[in-house]
C-alpha cells in the first residue's frame, strides 16, 4: 500500500491541472462557446451551447483537457439534418482553426486552437428518455457526475484515466474499443477510489454488474437477459443502456491483468509507459527468419473516410480475411491492422505456416447415416481427383483430395484482386484494394518498414506480443 500510495501521489501531481492551465482552458472554452452561440444566432437557430465532458466535470488530465462543446438543437430539426447543420455552424465558429471532420453516430467537428483540441458536437435538447441521438444523453451525464463527484473522487478518476491510457485501454472510439471517461467516473463513484477499482477488477472471476440508481433492483434475471456483456454498468440517466457496451473483451481482460500486475508491483511505468524502441531493419529481417512462423502483410493505400468509419471498416475486413484464411486451413496465430488514417493501412496476419500440404483429408458422413454415405460414395468412389479413398476411419468415410491452394500469400492475392468484397472485405477497403494493393511476406516488408516510423513501432510491439507492464 505504501508503494501504491507513493506512485499515485507522484502521478497525481503530474496530471492535476495547474491554476494557470485551468485559466487558459476556461478562457478558450468560453471563447469557443461564444463563437458557436453567435454562429447559431446568425443562422436563426435557437440552440443551447455548453461545455460538456471532462472539462465541465473537472476530471480532465493536465495537458490533455479534451474540450467538448455541445450544441443542443431544438428537437424540431430533422434527424437527417442534424449532422449537416451542426458541421456548418461549427465550421463558421472555428473558421480560423485547423479542422477535422469526425463521425460517431453522426458527424462532428474536431478543431485545434490555442494549443488544444476541441470537439464541437451537435445533439438535441431532448428530455430524459426521449433521445433522438446518442449524444443527447451527454449533458445529463455531465450534470449527474457534477452532482456526485467531490474533489477527492475527481482525483481518483484522474488516476484511473491515466492508468488506462498507459495500458492502452482508454477511449470508447472504434479504433480503441476501451473505457470511456464517463465509464471511469461511474466506476470511481461506485467503488470509491482508483485502488478499489483496480482491486475489484484484479479479482474478476465473473461479470461485473453495477446499477447505481437501482433500476433493476430485484430484477437481476431480467438485467442478465437484456445485457449479455461481461461488464455491465447501467447508465444512471438511461436504464436501457449499458455504459460499458463499447468495451471490447480484449480491453477488459487487459485491464484485469494489468491491475493484477500493478497491485503486485506498482510502478509509475503503468501510467507513463516507456517509449517503444523499434528494432533495426536488419534485426527485423533476422527476427522474421528465425521466428519460425509466417507473417503476411496486406498493404493498401488511400481510403477516404473519417477515422471512426475507417477503423470500423478496417476491423471488419480484418476479421473476414482472417476467417477466410482459417476456413482454408491456414492456422492464424494472430492478426492486427495498422493505419496512419491518411494514405496507408496494413493488415497483418501471423500464420503457423505459409505453405500447406498438397493433399487434405475430407471427412465424409458416419456409417450410421446410410443415405448420406450412399451419396458420398456415389460421388467420390469414381471421382477422378481423389488421391486416396474412400476409406473408413473412426466410423466414417474419408477421402484425400488435392488442395486448390497451398500458399497463403498467393491465396490472399487471388481473393482480394477484385477488391475482396466476395471475401467479406468492407466497401471502402475494397475500393482502395481495387486501386492498388501489395501482399508482402516476412522480410519483404523491410523496405516499407524503413520508410514508416509509425508502422515500425506498431510492428515491433506486435512481434514482441508481451505488454510492457508484464515483468518477470
Amino acid at each position: 500500500m505504501n508503494k501504491i500510495q507513493t506512485v499515485t501521489e507522484r502521478v497525481l501531481k503530474k496530471i492535476t491541472p495547474k491554476k494557470s492551465e485551468r485559466t487558459r482552458v476556461e478562457a478558450l472554452s468560453q471563447n469557443i462557446e461564444q463563437k458557436i452561440s453567435l454562429a447559431c444566432k446568425n443562422e436563426g437557430i435557437n440552440a443551447v451551447v455548453r461545455v460538456e465532458g471532462s472539462v465541465a466535470k473537472d476530471t480532465w488530465l493536465s495537458e490533455n483537457p479534451d474540450i467538448d462543446v455541445f450544441i443542443r438543437f431544438p428537437t424540431s430539426i430533422p434527424r437527417k439534418s442534424l449532422g449537416e447543420i451542426g458541421l456548418k455552424i461549427a465550421r463558421k465558429a472555428a473558421e480560423d482553426a485547423r479542422q477535422v471532420e469526425r463521425f460517431a453516430e453522426h458527424p462532428y467537428l474536431e478543431v485545434f486552437m490555442g494549443g488544444y483540441r476541441v470537439d464541437i458536437v451537435p445533439c438535441y435538447d431532448a428530455a430524459p428518455g426521449e433521445w433522438k441521438s446518442a449524444t443527447d444523453r451527454t449533458p445529463y451525464h455531465t450534470d449527474y457526475i457534477k452532482q456526485h463527484l467531490n474533489i477527492q473522487l475527481r482525483s481518483e478518476v484522474r488516476l484511473l484515466k491515466k492508468f488506462m491510457q498507459g495500458i492502452d485501454v482508454y477511449g470508447a472510439e472504434l479504433k480503441i474499443g476501451g473505457f470511456s471517461g464517463y465509464l471511469c467516473e461511474l466506476l470511481v463513484m461506485y467503488f470509491g477510489s482508483f485502488f478499489q477499482v483496480s482491486q475489484i477488477f484484479a479479482e474478476y472471476n465473473q461479470r461485473i454488474v453495477i446499477d447505481l440508481e437501482g433500476f433493476y433492483a430485484n430484477r437481476e434475471k431480467e438485467l442478465a437477459l437484456l445485457f449479455p456483456e461481461p461488464l455491465i454498468i447501467i447508465d444512471p440517466v438511461d436504464k436501457g443502456r449499458n455504459v460499458a457496451s463499447a468495451v471490447l473483451p480484449q480491453k477488459l481482460y487487459t485491464f484485469i491483468a494489468a491491475a493484477r500486475e500493478f497491485l503486485k508491483k506498482p510502478t509509475i511505468e503503468f501510467f507513463y509507459p516507456p517509449k517503444q524502441k523499434a528494432i533495426s531493419a536488419r534485426a527485423l529481417k533476422n527476427h522474421l527468419v528465425k521466428r519460425g512462423s509466417t507473417v503476411i502483410f496486406l498493404k493498401v493505400k488511400q481510403i477516404e473516410a473519417v477515422p471512426d468509419v475507417l477503423w470500423g471498416q478496417l476491423y471488419r475486413s480484418k476479421r473476414s480475411l482472417s476467417k477466410l484464411l482459417e476456413l482454408n486451413d491456414y492456422n492464424v496465430l494472430r492478426d492486427a491492422v495498422w493505419s496512419n488514417e491518411k494514405n496507408l493501412s496494413v493488415f497483418v496476419f501471423e500464420l503457423e505456416s505459409q505453405k500447406l500440404a498438397n493433399v487434405k483429408k475430407h471427412l465424409g458422413p458416419p456409417l450410421e447415416r446410410e443415405v448420406e454415405c450412399n451419396q458420398f460414395l456415389a460421388k467420390y468412389a469414381i471421382y477422378p481427383g481423389v488421391v486416396s479413398g474412400p476409406y473408413i476411419e473412426n466410423g466414417r468415410w474419408i477421402v484425400e483430395l488435392p488442395r486448390k491452394n497451398t500458399d497463403a500469400a498467393t491465396f490472399l492475392k487471388e481473393k482480394v484482386t477484385n477488391g475482396g468484397k466476395n471475401s467479406g472485405v468492407a466497401d471502402l477497403i475494397a475500393l482502395s484494394i481495387k486501386e492498388e494493393f501489395k501482399v508482402l511476406v516476412n522480410s519483404e516488408v523491410v523496405e516499407f518498414y524503413n520508410e514508416n516510423k509509425e508502422f515500425y513501432v506498431f510492428l515491433t510491439e506486435f512481434l514482441a506480443g508481451k505488454p510492457f507492464w508484464l515483468k518477470a
